[in-house]
């Protein structure tokens, strides 16, 4: 028996995408739209989205501060935060960050969640890097 997933919601792909040959906007559905949306929640600052002051997850003021413990919990706390508000479809299981390869700037933040009414578990890993992108 197939579940009805249709209250989990169609989106926009993220980045955009467009299919010239048909001419129509990518779309997402399922978990892959919850993905995407948790992609785009964790990467957003609060005050970018116009009419959503509020929206975003305020990951770059972690930017030049030491990676030590106290960090790591606000940065799950700050995480755990955003997901709460801006994202009702799911239940967080986890928040894991993997600092391995903190020397090259980059923390990675594992969340582990359930899609509430379904009870299907899932997972996004969110690349949050410290440096920006040079190749020196």
């Amino acid at each position: 028996m197939k579940i009805n997933t249709d209250f989990l919601g169609t989106g926009w792909s993220f980045p955009p995408e467009f299919n010239e040959t048909e001419g129509k906007l990518a779309m997402t559905s399922d978990v892959e739209d919850i993905n995407n949306s948790l992609m785009i929640l964790l990467s957003t600052r609060p005050g970018e989205r116009v009419m959503f002051p509020n929206y975003g997850c305020d990951l770059q003021e972690m930017l030049f501060k030491p990676l030590d413990l106290t960090l790591i919990t606000q940065m799950k706390g700050i995480v755990e935060r955003a997901i709460l508000y801006h994202e009702p479809r799911i239940n967080i299981l986890s928040i894991e960050i993997n600092a391995q390869n903190e020397i090259e700037g980059e923390i990675l933040i594992e969340i582990n969640y359930e899609v509430r009414n379904t009870n299907t578990r899932s997972n996004m890993v969110f690349p949050f890097y410290k440096e920006e992108a040079t190749e020196i």
